[in-house]
């Protein structure tokens, strides 16, 4: 999901004029061209280990050169929403399979093949909402950075002085916030909860 969140980022770019991540090959599914040592492997590692009750990590982020896009107006937000975006698409296909195809709950694969369509749903719509959050440098603040006037530049300057102390404060006291949001779309989608 992560993977598919950072190649529609690439994918957006390159059709709105910014081969930068085709360039540097990374249009591709293969997670290995993704992975970041220190948020795919290392601060995953460190949580499951040191049982703090959340794992979180992140993907190498797809090379952008905003100079390149046609759209130098709205092109960096259309870049940052198409993220979340196919989160979203992922989710709405394993949801509705979940929903109207009857064999996943007449037999014991079915059975499971619905555990773990629910989780890939529950994944997909976390990462997206979370990606949405406009703290940088999370998707939400380009979208947020491309409509907010200039008066508020020090409030953009503030937010990415302080973004990791912002973030970090978020994920371990506010994340939980997110989730009866999450818990409504995913009874949107599904028809069902999650828990």
């Amino acid at each position: 999901s992560i993977v598919i969140h950072e190649v529609s980022h690439g994918l957006m770019a390159d059709y709105l004029g910014d081969p930068t991540a085709k360039l540097a090959g990374r249009l591709t599914l293969n997670p290995l061209k993704h992975l970041d040592p220190i948020g795919s492997i290392l601060v995953p590692l460190i949580l499951i280990i040191s049982k703090v009750g959340i794992v979180f990590g992140w993907a190498k982020p797809v090379p952008i050169n905003p100079f390149n896009l046609r759209d130098k107006v709205y092109g960096q937000a259309k870049v940052a929403i198409a993220g979340p975006l196919a989160n979203i698409l992922v989710a709405l296909v394993f949801g509705l399979m979940i929903r109207f195809l009857p064999f996943l709950s007449s037999s014991q694969i079915g059975e499971n093949l619905t555990i773990i369509f629910s989780y890939i749903v529950w994944i997909n719509l976390v990462l997206a909402i979370f990606n949405l959050l406009p703290i940088p440098p999370l998707d939400g603040s380009h979208i947020l950075f491309t409509f907010l006037p200039e008066r508020f530049d020090n409030l953009k300057i503030f937010l990415v002085q302080y973004q990791l102390f912002i973030l970090l404060f978020f994920i371990f006291f506010c994340l939980h916030l997110i989730i009866p949001l999450v818990s409504w779309i995913f009874y949107l989608i599904v028809g069902v909860s999650f828990f």
